[in-house]
């Protein structure tokens, strides 16, 4: 089996793309999408093992990628993992910032510490390894970038650090849009909903009961797939989105639509796509869908 994309073989023959947190869930599926688009793709990742099986996943499918363990907080390891990608590759043509993560916790309970490391994470990083890709090859050369934030809509309780860090990171997609667009750079961003992958199993058993109620609040009434966070990522780094730049994307489902004076209906007519030969139900969900 191989993945089945909605975009036509060989978009990214030739292409270079750069997957951040590559080595699992939404990254993974992003890179196995990529490479079977014709895309060389480098994957990033703190995990050398998680991105070496993804790497050998993608070359038994037929693809090329290459891994690089790279924590994106690290200035100095972000620079020599990008001149590595140089010097393999030759060239970057994409990036998509996918690595991030957080904890559950209210804001009077998160600590100066625990805020720091999430927004250096979260949004240090991203400006880090943009902006090393941007001076080493995109300033010269073009190319695409796609940031992944997240459902922020109207705040986001008990995220209240990764929200504020993720708020962050739009504000600095229509910065750079802006700012790299006469050398002929793209700043994209993609805001996904709720949806089924491998980052929910990490969450503790007592938050299962609120993750498998979120589809009722969803105005699809379901959880989203990681080849439909995919598809948005993909269809913003290729070229059919030329003209599109400081845009945000969300895939959600409807979620921030939903009015408090408006009551959803049950309904099992949105059908999901899922492209990706290899996804892997999250264990959390069970067979609920």
């Amino acid at each position: 089996m191989t993945y089945r994309s909605v975009f036509r073989e060989g978009l990214f023959a030739g292409k270079v793309v750069i997957v951040t947190g590559g080595g699992s869930g939404l990254g993974r599926c992003t890179a196995h999408e990529l490479a079977s688009l014709g895309a060389t793709v480098a994957l990033l990742g703190r995990n050398a093992e998680k991105l070496e099986l993804v790497r050998a996943e993608i070359e038994e499918d037929g693809g090329m990628a290459t891994a690089h363990v790279c924590d994106i907080r690290d200035e100095s390891a972000v620079s020599a993992t990008v001149d590595s990608v140089l010097s393999s590759c030759g060239k970057i043509d994409g990036l998509v910032n996918n690595a991030g993560g957080q904890y559950r916790s209210r804001l009077a309970q998160i600590t100066t510490k625990g805020f720091e490391a999430v927004v250096r994470n979260n949004l240090t990083g991203t400006f880090i390894i943009s902006r090393e890709v941007y001076n080493r090859s995109m300033q010269n050369h073009g190319g695409s970038i796609v940031n992944i934030i997240a459902d922020i809509w109207h705040g986001w309780p008990i995220y209240g650090h990764s929200g504020a860090a993720r708020a962050g990171v739009l504000n600095i997609t229509e910065t750079a849009a802006c700012e790299w667009a006469s050398s002929g750079v793209r700043v994209n961003a993609v805001a996904p909903g709720v949806f089924a992958s491998s980052g929910l199993d990490t969450y503790p058993p007592d938050v299962k009961p609120a993750i498998l109620k979120r589809p009722l609040k969803i105005p699809l009434q379901r959880f989203g797939t990681e080849s439909e966070i995919s598809a948005a990522i993909v269809f913003l780094l290729s070229p059919a989105a030329s003209f599109i730049t400081g845009a945000c994307l969300r895939v959600d489902g409807g979620a921030p639509n939903v009015r408090q004076d408006w009551e959803l209906e049950a309904h099992a007519k949105s059908q999901p796509f899922e492209g990706f030969h290899r996804s892997v139900r999250p264990g959390l969900l069970g067979d609920s869908s």
